[in-house]
């Protein structure tokens, strides 16, 4: 039997509270089935970031090991993401980090622990919900832009050319693959072709089957018996075996890596919320944000020494883990097992992997960023929306993808000081003296003058009301600006010959009011009530 919804869980190992023996076996086949889709997929994506492949091995097995101990998702399956390798290139890049495919710069472990600490600083924060406010379309806008970056990019491999413009951003990639197109090579175009052709023909007719490790496999196979290697086909950089040795960070460029950690901190927890969200059964206990923060957090800061890429839930491998009967967290650990056992004995035979082969996985993993339909339903729903997603794209193509992040960010709150802004009030004629005003939202500091001014706009189109009652059921927290805002209120209602009346203030808010001069006067004088029945009812002030 499950843990009921909204269950207490421990902190280590929360979803293997009681566990069931019937469920090892679906554990055990998910976590190896995850293992065939992510394993290939975290090397591939490393190479976004011209990285070894094997910081996408080590990236398989430190951080699921410490997300699986932490995490409150069942089925969340976290290593890296095609998002978080493209942020990692740039960000790299535009810090003039260079990385190389035989050699893990040390800024690897000062990036990914940079990330990790800036979630830490989140959670002690308890900022969980404030990162979910980015919206849906900012969040659409982003990916498209590092859908077309990273299939832009990988398309030198794909074609066998001599360029590698990893990281440079869309422009610079495009101009550099027309550039080469002459020292394309036929045996790697077709590989590649054949390549994407499977990865797309059973994600659409055998999404069961783990079409990348078929492409790996296959790859190898023809590396080490078909010719390929004499073809003119690159093969990836030799793989190490054994476990990724500790590490320390470089404290050379921090500054530098700090924006691109900011923005991949901020990709990487929003991605982990939305896988865990999106993959949560009904019955299983809700994600909470602020838990979620602390496992991503630790994740990243332990895997950092151990040279990992900074980790985030990954969508597609946490699928085939849901898909393949997926009950814990176990599964992740059978997955970390299998991620192990390639290090340690599958170095040789990883090394004969062509990189066009690698190259496909990335290609078709990205392709899928680009959303057309979410774009056309933000066309026909809200056109606001569609014009955010685009617009933050194209700052993404345009002028990079830390830029559209940041951009994107900035959409947000703005939009969302925009809707804190809105005044929403009703007012009922309550008599032929009296009206009674009801806020229908929050007041805060953001829309209190906006507030007072829509009131006595609204007293003035009320002839003959002298009396105003302002119904406090609505206002839940208070500050000194709102608190300034009832004075200047009353003060104005007072100037044109009407009373101000409170009504129905929370204890709570009403308990931080009257430390204030302000509310002091307004009991002193009678003009606040528990109810709006009860300050209608009152006789009008004798000054009146």
């Amino acid at each position: 039997m499950s843990p009921r919804p909204g269950a207490r869980r421990g902190i280590v190992l929360p979803t293997l509270r009681g566990y069931q023996r019937a469920w090892l076996g679906r554990d055990i086949l998910a976590g190896l089935s995850a293992g065939a889709v992510v394993i290939p997929q975290a090397m591939a994506y490393a190479t976004i970031a011209d990285l070894p492949v094997q910081v996408g091995l080590y990236t398989c097995m430190v951080p699921m090991l410490v997300y699986a101990m932490l995490g409150g998702s069942r089925a969340m399956s976290v290593s890296t993401t095609s998002t978080i390798a493209t942020l990692t290139a740039t960000t790299f890049v535009s810090a003039g980090v260079t990385a190389s495919s035989d050699d893990i710069p040390r800024d690897l472990i000062t990036l990914t622990l940079l990330v990790g600490l800036i979630l830490l600083v989140a959670r002690l924060l308890r900022l969980g919900t404030l990162v979910e406010i980015i919206n849906r379309p900012t969040v659409v806008g982003i990916q498209i832009g590092v859908g077309a970056t990273v299939a832009v990019g990988q398309l030198p491999k794909l074609l066998g050319e001599e360029g590698n413009p990893t990281g440079q951003g869309f422009v610079t990639s495009l101009n550099a693959v027309l550039g080469d197109l002459g020292s394309a090579n036929p045996a790697t175009v077709v590989l590649s072709a054949a390549s994407v052709a499977v990865l797309f023909l059973f994600k659409r007719f055998l999404p069961r089957v783990p079409a990348p490790l078929i492409v790996v496999g296959a790859g190898i196979a023809l590396a080490a018996f078909g010719g390929l290697r004499a073809a003119g086909v690159e093969l990836i950089a030799p793989v190490p075996e054994g476990f990724p040795v500790p590490g320390l960070p470089s404290l050379e460029n921090v500054g530098a890596l700090l924006p691109g950690a900011l923005s991949i901190a901020v990709m990487a927890f929003l991605e982990s919320a939305a896988v865990a969200r999106g993959i949560r059964k009904a019955g299983e206990p809700p994600i909470d944000s602020n838990q979620e923060l602390l496992a991503t957090s630790a994740a990243n800061i332990v895997g950092s020494f151990f040279s990992t890429l900074p980790a985030a839930g990954g969508f597609s491998q946490s699928a085939v883990n849901q898909n393949a009967g997926a009950r814990t967290q176990l599964s992740s650990l059978v997955t970390v097992a299998l991620a192990v056992l390639v290090g340690l004995f599958l170095g040789p035979v990883l090394s004969l992997l062509p990189e066009a082969s690698l190259a496909a996985l990335v290609f078709v993993a990205v392709f899928g960023l680009i959303d057309v339909r979410a774009i056309v339903l933000m066309w026909r729903i809200s056109r606001r929306d569609f014009w955010i997603a685009l617009v933050t794209a194209l700052i993404g193509l345009s002028a990079g993808l830390l830029t559209a992040v940041a951009a994107g960010v900035v959409i947000t709150l703005v939009l969302v000081l925009m809707a804190l802004s809105k005044v929403r009030i009703r007012v009922d004629r309550a008599s032929a003296d009296a009206i009674v005003v009801r806020p229908l939202g929050a007041l805060f500091t953001a829309n209190a003058q906006a507030t007072e001014q829509a009131i006595l706009a609204a007293v003035e189109k009320e002839a003959g009301a002298r009396i105003v009652v302002l119904d406090g059921t609505r206002i839940e927290d208070i500050s000194v600006t709102v608190i300034e805002m009832f004075e200047d209120l009353g003060r104005e209602l007072t100037a044109s010959g009407h009373e101000l009346r409170i009504a129905h203030v929370e204890p709570a808010v009403e308990e931080i009011a009257l430390r204030t001069d302000v509310f002091q006067r307004v009991r002193a004088e009678g003009r606040q009530f528990p109810t709006v029945e009860a300050a209608l009812a009152a006789p009008a002030s004798p000054s009146d």
